[in-house]
C-alpha cells in the first residue's frame, strides 16, 4: 500500500498506483510488471484524456483491468464466470452499451469488459442517456484500447464494425453482431440501438444458462 517517501514527501500518483497494485497482486505479479501496467496503461489513455485532473483514477482502473485479465489468461488466477470481451471501433459507443447491460442483466453470473480497436477520448452522451433510462450507470465507463491479453482471458468475444481488426485465438467463441454506430444517430436512434443490444444480449445469455 501508499505511503509516504523516506523524506516525508507523498507519492506521485503514479507511485501511489503502482505501491496499491503491487500490494494487491502480491505473489502474482512482481514490482516491475506491475509497473510496466501502469505505464502501458498510462500511454494508452494519456492521448486521449479529455479531462486531465480525471487521468490519475482512469489509469488506476486500466491498470487494474489489464493485470486481472492478464491473471485470468494466464491461469494463475482461475475465473469463477464466464467472460465476455465486447468490442466495437471506438469504444465509446456499443461496445460500452453492452457490457454495460450484460452486467446490468447478468450481475455476478457474468464478467464483462469491452475495447475499442482505435477508441476515442469520451463516451458517447447519448449512450449514457438512454442507458439511465433503464437505470443502467454509464457516466463512469471510459474507452479502452483492444489488447491481446484482454482478448486471451475472454471466453466469448463480441464484435460490433471492427472488421478484421479483432485478432483471431484458437479456442475462444466470436461473435460478430450487425448493430448501428450511435454516433452521430438521433436519440430515438439510440435508443433502438439500445433495445437491439438487450435483445441479443439477453440470447445470448440464455445460451450460457445465466
Amino acid at each position: 500500500m501508499s505511503t509516504l517517501h523516506h523524506d516525508g514527501t507523498a507519492p506521485t500518483a503514479h507511485e501511489a498506483t503502482v505501491d496499491d497494485l503491487a500490494y494487491a497482486y502480491d505473489g502474482v505479479f512482481d514490482r516491475a510488471h506491475v509497473e510496466r501496467a501502469v505505464t502501458t496503461a498510462r500511454e494508452s489513455l494519456e492521448p486521449n484524456a479529455a479531462i486531465r485532473i480525471y487521468l490519475p483514477i482512469l489509469v488506476r482502473r486500466y491498470a487494474t483491468e489489464l493485470l486481472a485479465a492478464e491473471a485470468q489468461a494466464s491461469g494463475v488466477r482461475l475465473k469463477a464466470v464466464p467472460e465476455i470481451l465486447f468490442v466495437c471501433v471506438h469504444n465509446a459507443g456499443r461496445s460500452q452499451m453492452a457490457a454495460a447491460i450484460a452486467e446490468h442483466l447478468a450481475p455476478g453470473r457474468v464478467h464483462v469488459r469491452s475495447a475499442g480497436s482505435a477508441p476515442t477520448g469520451e463516451i458517447n452522451p447519448q449512450a449514457i442517456t438512454v442507458l439511465a433510462e433503464r437505470g443502467i450507470d454509464l457516466t463512469t465507463a471510459y474507452p479502452k484500447p483492444l489488447t491481446d491479453t484482454v482478448l486471451h482471458a475472454a471466453d466469448i468475444i463480441v464484435t460490433m464494425g471492427c472488421g478484421d481488426t479483432c485478432p483471431i485465438f484458437a479456442g475462444k467463441q466470436y461473435l460478430d453482431w450487425d448493430v448501428d454506430d450511435p454516433d452521430g444517430a438521433t436519440l430515438n436512434q439510440v435508443r433502438d440501438i439500445r433495445d437491439d443490444l438487450q435483445g441479443r444480449i439477453t440470447s445470448l445469455l440464455r445460451d450460457l444458462n445465466l
